[in-house]
């Protein structure tokens, strides 16, 4: 029989999402801690930055009181997928606690695993057992002094390298959706996609800051013919465009009345990014929440294995056994998502219709 859990099964509510607002109503999120940490009230800090790390390690220490611990947090262990995000997110933890980072993925590749100092890299997730009880052994006590942060997507859900195609997908789906209720019969799909997966490389991320409402919003205004792909793709080699702010300002000045439908897209993002919200295609993001739960649960027990890791987001067997042995033995779990809330949580309406948080959804584990 499939086994089935939800995220919860792990850490309860004790888990954070982009706006750093945790769903256990029993901490203080960053709206409450601004003050305290010194940390600007027009901005949401990002994974990779120290402000981001401050609020983390003060809500870690809030949900060690909150469950009644009876010694304080001495140690950290953090778990996820990539070098460069949570690899920088990890090494600003350490700032706040003795920690070991285990960063894990599935390659077709010879098993290797790679140790630089507190770091552990390795390209299976089927060491991660065995990593942790390494450090067990070298003296990194495993206890009630120990917490755990864990990284949702791609590691917990969507293993990288296994299962993270349903979890890119998700949002492929949200944007073309939207796309088509926005330009209708003169959406064009072969000039959308193709301008999305080129400016979803590495090599453009300093302009689109590996934003998905950016990226969505741009290949929108291209594929509708407000900005030409070919002339944008020149713009950025030459750096005559170098943020993606200016980008917004342009198509701002071209959106006549033969645009009209796109007006409101446009306001809604360049309002958002006036107010320095980090999540302006709020819109895009609330159909993402909808086309990932699509694929939560959707396939029959008995599809293939191949078919199913391809197209159905799952629970990362080997993290969820990590995550249920160190619980037993006394650790506090946390959650760690860089999605944003409205991809994560159902909206009012939603919610009143049963809808839960991506954390309490029941999903197969793989």
């Amino acid at each position: 029989m499939t086994q089935r859990m939800c995220l919860s099964d792990l850490w309860g509510d004790v888990v954070v999402y982009r706006s750093l607002e945790p769903a256990d109503t029993r901490l203080r999120g960053l709206a409450a801690l601004r003050c305290e940490l010194g940390i600007a009230v027009d901005r949401i800090p990002r994974k990779s930055e120290p402000d981001y790390a401050a609020v983390v390690a003060h809500l870690l220490r809030q949900a060690q009181a909150a469950r009644g611990a009876s010694r304080p947090l001495e140690r950290l262990l953090y778990i996820g997928d990539t070098r460069l995000n949570d690899g920088t997110a990890a090494r600003n933890m350490g700032a706040h606690f003795p920690l070991r980072v285990f960063i894990g993925e599935d390659k077709q590749a010879p098993l290797q695993i790679e140790r630089q100092g507190e770091f552990t890299f390795a390209n299976r997730w089927a060491v991660l057992g065995d990593w942790l009880r390494v450090i067990d052994q070298e003296g990194f006590a495993l206890d009630e002094q120990l917490a755990v942060l864990i990284d949702v997507d791609k590691t917990a859900i969507g293993a990288r390298g296994r299962n993270d195609r349903p979890i890119d997908q998700a949002r492929v789906d949200a944007a073309s959706e939207i796309a088509h209720v926005t330009l209708g019969s003169s959406f064009r799909a072969e000039v959308f996609r193709p301008i999305y997966d080129e400016l979803h490389k590495s090599v453009y991320h300093w302009f689109t800051t590996d934003n998905q409402d950016y990226l969505v919003y741009i290949s929108l205004m291209v594929s509708a013919g407000v900005y030409d792909g070919e002339t944008l793709l020149a713009d950025l080699k030459h750096k005559r465009l170098s943020t993606f702010e200016e980008f917004v300002d342009v198509c701002e000045g071209r959106l006549s009345d033969e645009f009209a439908a796109l007006r409101p897209i446009h306001q809604e993002v360049a309002g958002n990014l006036r107010r320095g919200d980090p999540t302006p295609f709020k819109s895009f993001r609330s159909r993402e929440y909808e086309c990932t739960l699509a694929r939560i649960d959707a396939l029959p027990d008995d599809t293939p294995r191949d078919k199913l890791l391809a197209e159905e987001i799952t629970i990362t067997r080997e993290v969820a056994e990590a995550a249920l042995e160190l619980r037993q033995r006394g650790a506090l779990l946390m959650g760690l998502s860089d999605k944003p809330d409205e991809a994560s949580l159902p909206s009012v309406e939603l919610a009143r219709q049963g809808y839960r948080p991506l954390h309490r959804v029941t999903m197969k584990v793989m």
